[in-house]
């Protein structure tokens, strides 16, 4: 191939600005928009609007939350500006530490599009007029050193926008553990009541979004509310980033339009909707995948069909694996990884790990104590980290005990299922437990 054929190939189209990108791909622009100049002429510039009116019009784009809630952007930058004032500035924090070891989508989404979250971060801060906006990424990570050039490519533009190290462990990036870190290098949850909206870092109204969030608000901020709206389902549009894992052809994270069948997108990564698999990470549900085959992946849709989007991770298991065997390993996990700052964590999540290893193991009577036990645990933690722990072990209850499964009967008749080799993927546990800078 000679070089000019090269060239051809590799040059792409400059965006239109008035327009925005056409079709789905939005997030994860071609190849070479890393760096600040092509961020420019590919996206082209923010257009300046007031705070109100661009609260207006993330609320007209119907823009939810990609961290795993789904909670309306909206609602929550109106929350923050309204508690913000003069003599207490907002402050913005953009989560980029994606906690979740399942999900990879904004590692993906800061390696090619850095400057989008950090225009996000600062059409946030415009928004709820914040004077302090930190990019919040894990300990060591590649998307800190990313982030951190991007930012002197920019210069003067982001002096209010520093980069935070926070511990590598799942429950540090949690909203409120985020704030308490910042504030006090103690990155433990605050509590599901912590009102960080109003009383956040330092005292000050902080607005917590994800690196995906931001990103789609840049891109509102630029091409307007309408423009988001012509793609996706009405009720949630826009696209989504789904990270693709486990036992298919070719894993990775793509760019789908939200309302996109489940058959669709596994067919991306060249995987049959067949087997076992897990969506929404590990507070997420196990489901059939020749079940759910033609469910949309929204939140509506995905809820009708006992399953939640999370954190937008679809990892399939392989013919042989068990889902007992893999819900106990991530159990496990997850009560390592807890906070140990109440009950629920300290002693209730470790009894329901150690019941589904004895599960999987074939003991009959770790079912009964699992069916006492959840219910005790579920909605008495502190934080929402049980309740996701509960949530994933009821639903392979659920899936393997339901009328059209025998798989649990036949698993415990048998004495539990061979060993495989793991598959979901997990993170590992900082053992120092509370972390501090």
């Amino acid at each position: 191939m000679n070089a000019s054929s090269t060239a051809r190939m590799h040059r792409q189209p400059d965006i239109s600005h008035a327009n925005g990108p056409s079709g789905v791909t939005r997030l994860l622009p071609p190849a070479g928009t890393a760096r600040w100049t092509d961020h420019q002429r590919h996206y082209g510039p923010v257009l300046p609007a007031s705070a109100s009116s661009l609260v207006d019009i993330v609320r007209s784009s119907g823009l939810r939350g990609r961290g795993g809630a789904g909670f309306p952007t909206a609602t929550k930058i109106a929350a923050v500006a309204a508690a913000a004032g003069r003599l207490r500035r907002a402050i913005v924090i953009a989560n980029c530490c994606e906690g979740d070891p399942t999900a990879k989508k904004d590692r993906v989404l800061i390696g090619r599009a850095p400057h989008l979250v950090i225009d996000g971060a600062l059409v946030a801060a415009a928004a709820v007029g914040a004077d302090r906006v930190m990019l919040a990424v894990h300990q060591g990570s590649r998307a800190g050193t990313i982030l951190r050039e991007a930012l002197a490519e920019r210069g003067a533009g982001a002096a209010a926008v520093s980069v935070v190290q926070v511990p590598n462990r799942f429950v540090a990036s949690e909203a409120s553990a985020l704030v308490r870190f910042v504030s006090t290098g103690d990155a433990r949850p605050l509590g599901r009541l912590a009102p960080v909206w109003e009383s956040g870092v330092d005292g000050r109204p902080t607005l917590v979004d994800n690196a995906e969030t931001l990103a789609q608000l840049a891109l509102i901020a630029r091409f307007g509310d309408h423009w988001f709206r012509s793609v996706g389902d009405q009720e949630e549009p826009g696209t989504a980033l789904v990270t693709i894992g486990g036992a298919v052809p070719r894993p990775g994270v793509v760019e789908i339009a939200t309302g996109t069948p489940i058959r669709t997108i596994m067919a991306s990564a060249g995987a049959p909707t067949t087997g076992w698999a897990l969506i929404g990470g590990l507070a997420g549900r196990w489901v059939d995948l020749a079940a759910v085959a033609q469910t949309r992946f929204t939140t509506a849709h995905l809820a009708s069909a006992q399953a939640v989007r999370g954190v937008g991770s679809i990892i399939v298991l392989p013919p042989r694996s068990c889902i007992l065997t893999e819900t106990a390993r991530m159990l496990g996990y997850l009560a390592d990884s807890s906070a140990r700052q109440c009950g629920p964590c300290m002693f209730g999540l470790p009894a329901i790990a150690a019941d589904m290893a004895s599960l999987a193991s074939g003991d009959r009577m770790a079912l009964t104590r699992l069916r006492r036990r959840l219910p005790t645990v579920d909605k008495r933690g502190a934080c929402a980290h049980p309740d996701g722990a509960v949530a994933l072990a009821a639903s392979a209850l659920n899936v393997l005990n339901g009328p059209e499964s025998g798989h649990l009967q036949q698993h415990l008749a048998h004495h539990g299922c061979r060993a495989t080799a793991p598959v979901v993927p997990l993170g590992v546990v900082d053992s120092t437990r509370h972390a501090s800078r």
